[in-house]
C-alpha cells in the first residue's frame, strides 16, 4: 500500500484505531518506526490539514488512554502554529475551513473543561494559548475569554479547571496587556480573579498558577500606572511563597521562588513599596538551614537579582543597607559547606574543587555578583566586620571562607579596595603561613585575584612583600597543589608588571620554576610553564640571560609528552616556548625556532582528536612565531594556513529547543554548553568550538598585520572567511577579531600591488577587496548590539577608507554617512535613556559612578564618528560638502553646552577638518562655526581648548576676508590661552602650543589687521614650542621664512630681537629634527652663518653669552662643520 493510500486509511476509517496507532508509532522506541509514522504525519499535515486536526482533537476529547491523550495534545500545538505548506509561511491556521476552526475552538475549551489529568490538562492549555495568542489581535476566539474568567471564579470549578484557566492567563498576559481596549474595561475584573486565586483556601497549585498569571501581567503591562493598579496584589503573591513553605510543599514554593526571581528582574520597582518585607522574607528563606538548597538557592538569586536591576530600579537595594550585611553573612557561612577531600591533595589531576559543594559554588558566584552589583561603599564595611572574624576563629574552613570571599568581591570593590590596600595585603600575605594547605592554596589564589583586579597598583606598591611570598609557596614540596597554584598567581602577578618591578626578582622566580619544571606531578609542571611563559612575555629583554637554561628544558617536554594524559603539559610547553621566543627576539631563537617549527609541522599532519586543546594553542603558538620571526616565517604559511582556515570555519554546534519545552537540552550541566534564551527559543551552544573559531579568527589578523604583502596569497581565501563573522552574534571574540582583520587585509593587498607581489594584479583589485569589505562593515554596524564593538567597527572602517581612498564611490559614502547618522542617534538615544535613570528615586553616587563608565564607552564611539569623517573630508575635500551639510544637523547640536566636553572637541575637529581640507569652500560655514570656535577657545576642558584654538589659525589661514572682522577677539582669546598663568601646566601645553600657532597664522595672513609692532615680539616671546611636534615644525619653519624675509617687525628696531631668534634656533638645533624639519634645520643653520657674518662683534658676544653653555658648544660645533 504506498503512502496516499495509508493516509486514505488511517484519516477515513469512521473508527479512532488506525489513527491512534499512527500516534502510537510516533512516540515508538525504534527510529524507524518514528521516521515512518513522522513522514506520514507530515504527509497528512500538508495535503489534509483539515482531517488530521480534527482527528487530534477527537483523539484528545475521546482516547482512554492518557498517553494518547498527551502526545495529541502536543501534536496539535505544533499542528496549529506550524507554518509553510501550501503558502510558503503562512499558518497552518489559515488553510482549515471556517467548519473546523469553530470545531477546534469549542472541542478545546470543552478539553479543558473535563480533561482530568493535570499533567495533559497543561498540555491542553499550552495548546489553547499558543492558538490564543494568534488569534486574540484579532478578535477571533470570542468565546475564550468569558470561558476562562468563569472557569477561574465560578464555584463549582476544580481545583483542576481553575489551575489550567490561570496558566493559559499566564500565557496569554501580554497578548491582552498589549490590548488597550481590553485592558482599560477589564484590569479591575482581571485584579479581583487574581486576588481571589492567590488566596485559595486548599489547593498551592491554584495558587502558583495565579502567581505565574500575576507576574507575566505585570511584567507585560506597559504602563506604570496600570502596574501601579495591581499593587496591591503583592502581599497575596508573597504569601502564595510562605503558605507553601509552611505547609512543607517545597517543590511548590520553588516554582513560586522561581517566578519572583523573574518578576525582580523584570518589574524590579513593582516591588519597591514592599521591599524591605519581600527582600526580609526572602532572607529568611536563605538564612534557613531547614529547608532544601534548591530553595535557599532561589531566594537568594531573588535578592541578587533586584540587586542587579540596575537599569530599571538604580541604587535600589543599596538602600537597604542590613539587608546586603545579612545577605552577605549567609554567603559566607555557605562557603563553610566544603569537605576536605583526599583527592583534593593528590595533584595528578586538576581535581582544584574536590570537596567543594553546590552551597559553595552558588556563594561563591553570588558574591562577585553581589559586589559588581552594589559597589564597594555598600560591600567593603560589610567586609571589614566579618572577614577578621572568620580569620580569628580556629576552623579552617573560616579561614578558606574569608579569603575565597575577598578573591570573589575584589573585582567589584576594587577602588574601594585600593584606599586600604595596606590591610588587605597583610591579611592575605598572614595566611600563607597557615598551617591548613587549602587554606594556603586560597590565600595564593586571593594574590592572583587581586593581582589581576587591583593592577597596577598592587604591584608596584607591594611587589617586595608579594612576589618572596609567592617564591617561597613554590617550595611547598609536600603539596603539589599548593606549588602549581603558587606558579599560577606569578602569572596573574606579571600581567600588571612592569620589567623594572620584574628584574631584580628574575633570578630566584626562574630559578625554582626551573625546579618545578621538573617535578613528576604534571599539574606542578603545568603551572610552571604557564608562569615562566608570563615572566618572559613581562620581562622581554631582560629574559636573554636565561634562554640557555630554559630552553632545553621546554624543548625537552614538547618533544616527549606525547601520551593522551599529558597533551595539555605539550601545548602548555608550546606557548611558553613561543612567549620565550617572542621576549628575547629573532637572533637568539632562530636555531631553536627551527626545530620547533618541525615539531609543530608533524604535529599538524598528525589526526588529533577534536577536543585536543594541543589545536588552539598551536593556532597561537604559530602566530607567536611569526610575530618573532617576521618575513623569515613566510616558507611556513603553506602548513599553517589550511587548518587555520578550517578552525576559522568552524560551524557553531548549536541545539535549538522551544523555550518552554520539558525536553531540556542534553547534558545541560556538561559545563562546555552555553545556553542562552532569545524570545520563545532556548539555544545551546558548546564553547569549545566558538573558542577555537576565535582563537583562529585572531590568528589570522596576526599574520595579516604582521606579514604585510606576503599575506597576500591567502586574501582570497581568508576575506570570505571572516567577513560574514562580522555578525556573527554567538560569540563577541568572533566578531572583534574580524572586525580588527579588515583593515589589515585592505593593507596587505594594497602594498601587494603597490610592491609588484600581487601576480600581476593592479589597483582594481584593491577596489575589488573594498567593495566587499566596507558595505559588509557598514551594514554590520547597523546591527552591532554591543558599544564597545560598534566603536572598533567604526575605527575600522576608518582605516578601510584611509586605504581605498577616492576607490570608494559616491554610493558607498552615502551608506556610509547614513550608518553614521543612525549611529550618533542611537548613542543619543542610549545616553538619553541613562539621563531618565539618573530620575530614579534611589540614584545614588555609586550609580552616578557606573553610568559615567558607560558613557564613556559612548564617547569612544563619538571619537571614531569624528575620525570617520575627517578621513571622508580629507579624501573628497569640497565634495563631501553636500553630505557635510546634511551631518551638519547633527554635528551644531554637538557643540551645546549640555554636551560633554568629548563631544564638544570632536564637534569643533570636524569643522577645523573642512575649513582645513575644503579652504574657500568651506567659508560659508563660518557664520555657523566661528562663534562657537572662538568661545570655545577659553573653554574649561584643554582638549577642547586644543581644538578651538588649532581651527582659530586654520580659519585665520583660509578664511581671508571673512575671518579680517574677527581679528581683535580672535586675539584677545588666544591671548587668554597663553598668559593664562597655568599656561605650561602638562595639561595645557598642547593648547598652549596650539595657540602660539594659531597667533603665528594670524601675523601671516593678517597683519594688516593688527598691531604688528606689539604682536609680532609676542609671538616670538613664546618660541620654541616643544609639545605639539606637528605645530612645532610648521611654526619654527613659519619663523625661519619671516627671517629670510627680513621681517621688519620680527627682528625689531636694531634687530634688538635677534639674540632671542638666535635662542629659539639653538633651543631647536639642540632637540635634533623634533622641532623641525632636516630642511628647516639646514635652513637655520644658514641663517645663523649670516648672522655671525652681519652683527658687529660685541653685539655677537653678548647674544652667544645669553646661551647656556651647552648650547653655546653645540652652536659651534654645527657652525664649524
Amino acid at each position: 500500500m504506498d503512502q496516499q493510500q495509508q493516509i486514505a486509511a488511517i484519516l477515513g476509517a469512521a473508527e479512532s484505531g488506525p489513527f491512534e496507532s499512527l500516534i502510537g508509532q510516533l512516540m515508538s522506541a525504534s527510529n524507524e518506526q518514528r521516521a515512518h509514522a513522522e513522514s506520514l504525519f507530515n504527509l497528512c499535515r500538508d495535503h489534509h490539514p483539515d482531517a488530521l486536526a480534527l482527528k487530534l482533537v477527537s483523539v484528545l476529547h475521546s482516547s482512554p488512554s492518557p498517553d494518547l491523550r498527551a502526545m495529541s495534545a502536543v501534536l496539535l500545538r505544533k499542528l496549529l502554529t506550524h507554518r509553510g505548506g501550501g503558502d510558503a509561511d503562512a499558518p497552518l491556521w489559515s488553510r482549515l475551513s471556517p467548519s473546523s476552526h469553530s470545531s477546534l475552538k469549542s472541542h478545546l475549551l470543552s478539553v479543558l473543561h473535563r480533561e482530568p489529568d493535570r499533567s495533559i490538562a497543561k498540555k491542553v492549555a499550552d495548546t489553547i494559548s499558543a492558538l490564543a495568542v494568534s488569534l486574540l489581535p484579532d478578535a477571533d476566539w470570542p468565546d475564550l475569554l468569558p470561558f476562562l474568567f468563569h472557569a477561574v471564579s465560578a464555584p463549582e470549578s476544580t481545583t483542576r479547571l481553575q489551575e489550567s484557566a490561570l496558566l493559559v492567563f499566564a500565557q496569554i498576559a501580554y497578548v491582552l496587556a498589549d490590548d488597550a481596549s481590553f485592558i482599560g474595561p477589564h484590569l479591575p475584573t482581571l485584579h479581583s480573579l487574581l486576588l481571589a486565586a492567590l488566596s485559595h483556601p486548599s489547593s498551592p497549585d491554584v495558587r502558583v498558577a495565579a502567581l505565574s498569571a500575576a507576574v507575566n501581567l505585570v511584567t507585560s503591562l506597559e504602563s506604570a500606572g496600570d502596574r501601579n493598579r495591581l499593587a496591591d496584589l503583592l502581599p497575596a503573591m508573597m504569601r502564595t511563597l510562605t503558605e507553601s513553605l509552611n505547609s512543607g510543599q517545597e517543590a511548590a514554593a520553588q516554582e513560586a521562588l522561581e517566578l519572583l526571581v523573574e518578576l525582580a528582574g523584570a518589574e524590579p520597582r513593582f516591588l519597591r513599596r514592599q521591599l524591605a518585607d519581600v527582600v526580609g522574607a526572602m532572607l529568611q528563606i536563605a538564612e534557613a538551614d531547614g529547608l532544601e538548597e534548591g530553595t535557599r538557592h532561589l531566594a537568594i538569586e531573588f535578592v541578587i537579582t533586584l540587586a542587579e536591576a540596575r537599569e530599571r530600579a538604580p541604587g535600589m537595594m543599596r538602600k537597604l543597607p542590613q539587608f546586603v550585611s545579612r545577605l552577605f553573612a549567609v554567603l559566607m557561612k555557605m562557603l563553610l559547606d566544603i569537605e576536605d577531600e583526599p583527592a583534593w591533595h593528590t595533584a595528578e589531576v586538576q581535581d582544584e574543587d574536590a570537596g567543594e559543594t553546590s552551597n559553595y559554588g552558588m556563594a561563591q558566584e553570588c558574591l562577585d555578583r553581589l559586589a559588581i552589583a552594589v559597589g564597594g561603599n555598600t560591600i567593603v564595611p560589610v567586609a571589614s566586620e566579618l572577614l577578621p572574624a572568620y580569620l580569628a576563629a580556629p576552623e579552617w574552613q573560616k579561614h578558606h571562607a574569608a579569603l575565597i570571599t575577598l578573591a570573589q568581591i575584589a573585582e567589584g570593590c576594587s577602588k574601594v579596595i585600593l584606599k586600604n590596600l595596606e590591610q588587605v595585603v597583610t591579611m592575605v600575605l598572614s595566611s600563607f603561613q597557615d598551617p591548613h594547605p587549602r587554606v594556603r592554596w586560597a590565600a595564593i589564589n586571593a594574590v592572583g585575584q587581586l593581582s589581576t583586579d587591583l593592577g597596577p597598583d598592587l604591584q608596584v606598591q607591594y611587589h617586595q612583600r608579594v612576589l618572596p611570598a609567592l617564591a617561597s609557596a613554590m617550595d611547598d614540596f609536600q603539596n603539589p597543589r599548593v606549588q602549581a597554584h603558587a606558579a599560577s598567581a606569578v602569572l596573574n602577578f606579571c600581567e600588571n608588571c612592569t620589567p623594572d618591578i620584574l628584574t631584580p626578582y628574575l633570578d630566584g622566580i626562574v630559578g625554582k620554576l626551573l625546579v618545578l619544571l621538573q617535578n613528576g606531578k604534571q599539574m606542578v609542571q603545568e603551572g610552571a610553564l604557564t608562569a615562566l611563559a608570563s615572566v618572559a612575555d613581562s620581562s622581554q629583554e631582560h629574559f636573554q640571560k636565561y634562554y640557555d637554561a630554559v630552553m632545553p628544558y621546554l624543548k625537552v617536554i614538547l618533544m616527549n609528552a606525547t601520551n593522551k594524559s599529558n597533551r595539555m603539559l605539550r601545548a602548555k610547553s608550546m606557548e611558553c616556548i613561543s612567549l620565550v621566543g617572542m621576549a628575547v627576539g629573532k637572533d637568539k631563537f632562530r636555531d631553536d625556532a627551527k626545530q620547533v617549527m618541525e615539531v609543530l609541522m608533524a604535529l599538524q599532519g598528525s589526526q588529533m582528536e577534536t577536543d585536543d586543546p594541543t589545536i588552539s594553542y598551536m593556532l597561537q603558538a604559530w602566530a607567536r612565531l611569526c610575530k618573532c620571526l617576521g618575513q623569515d616565517f613566510l616558507p611556513y604559511m603553506s602548513v599553517v594556513m589550511p587548518p587555520l582556515l578550517q578552525s576559522a570555519q568552524l560551524k557553531p554546534d548549536v541545539t535549538i529547543t522551544s523555550a518552554d519545552s520539558d525536553d531540556d537540552i542534553e547534558d545541560s550541566d556538561d559545563e562546555s554548553v552555553e545556553t542562552i534564551t532569545l524570545g520563545d527559543k532556548r539555544i545551546g551552544i558548546r564553547t569549545s568550538v566558538l573558542e577555537e573559531k576565535a582563537t583562529a579568527c585572531n590568528m589570522l589578523c596576526c599574520y595579516a598585520d604582521e606579514l604585510k604583502e606576503g599575506f597576500y596569497p591567502w586574501i582570497d581565501q581568508v576575506a570570505p572567511t571572516l567577513v560574514p563573522l562580522l555578525k556573527f552574534y554567538f560569540h563577541e571574540e568572533v566578531r572583534k577579531a574580524a572586525v580588527a582583520a579588515m583593515p589589515e587585509l585592505l593593507r596587505s593587498a594594497k602594498l601587494a600591488v603597490e610592491k609588484g607581489q600581487a601576480q600581476g594584479r593592479d589597483e582594481s583589485y584593491v577596489k575589488q577587496l573594498a567593495d566587499y569589505i566596507i558595505p559588509a562593515l557598514v551594514e554590520a554596524l547597523q546591527k552591532e548590539p554591543e558599544t564597545e564593538i560598534c566603536a572598533s567597527m567604526l575605527d575600522s572602517l576608518n582605516e578601510c577608507m584611509q586605504f581605498a581612498g577616492l576607490l570608494l564611490s559616491e554610493n558607498q559614502v552615502r551608506s556610509i554617512v547614513d550608518q553614521i547618522k543612525h549611529v550618533m542617534t542611537a548613542s543619543a538615544a542610549r545616553k538619553k535613556e541613562r539621563a531618565e535613570r539618573t530620575k530614579a528615586e534611589d540614584f545614588d553616587a555609586e550609580e552616578e559612578e557606573m553610568l559615567k563608565e558607560e558613557n564613556e564607552e559612548e564617547e569612544e564611539v563619538f571619537d571614531q564618528v569624528g575620525d570617520c569623517l575627517g578621513t571622508l573630508i580629507k579624501t573628497f575635500k569640497a565634495s563631501f560638502n553636500p553630505f557635510f551639510d546634511e551631518l551638519s544637523l547633527y554635528i551644531t547640536p554637538m557643540l551645546g553646552k549640555d554636551k560633554t566636553a568629548e563631544e564638544r572637541r570632536i564637534a569643533i575637529c570636524i569643522f577645523d577638518d573642512v575649513a582645513e581640507q575644503c579652504q574657500e569652500a568651506a567659508l560659508k560655514y563660518y557664520d555657523t562655526y566661528l562663534p562657537f570656535l572662538l568661545e570655545a577657545c577659553n573653554d574649561e576642558n584643554a582638549d577642547v581648548r586644543q581644538a578651538a584654538v588649532y581651527g582659530v589659525g586654520v580659519c585665520a589661514e583660509f578664511g581671508s576676508s571673512v575671518f579680517r572682522p574677527l581679528v581683535g577677539e580672535a586675539l584677545s582669546r588666544l591671548d587668554n590661552v597663553i598668559r593664562h598663568p597655568d599656561a605650561l601646566h602638562p595639561d595645557n601645553v598642547m593648547a598652549y602650543d596650539n595657540a602660539v600657532s594659531a597667533l603665528g597664522k594670524i601675523c601671516q595672513f593678517h597683519r594688516d589687521g593688527i598691531d604688528a609692532a606689539k604682536v609680532f615680539p609676542a609671538w616670538l616671546s613664546c618660541l620654541p614650542i616643544k609639545n605639539d611636534l606637528i605645530e612645532a615644525k610648521i611654526v619654527h619653519e613659519q619663523l625661519c621664512s619671516m627671517i629670510e624675509r627680513s621681517d621688519r617687525e620680527l627682528l625689531g628696531p636694531n634687530n634688538q630681537h635677534v639674540p632671542k631668534i638666535v635662542s629659539v634656533f639653538a633651543e631647536v638645533l639642540c632637540a635634533g629634527n623634533d622641532l623641525a624639519t632636516e630642511q628647516t634645520v639646514s635652513r637655520m643653520i644658514s641663517l645663523l652663518r649670516q648672522i655671525q657674518q652681519t652683527l658687529p662683534p660685541s653685539v655677537l658676544a653678548s647674544t652667544w653669552s645669553t646661551l647656556q653653555p651647552q648650547q653655546q658648544l653645540a652652536l659651534q660645533s654645527i657652525l664649524s662643520s
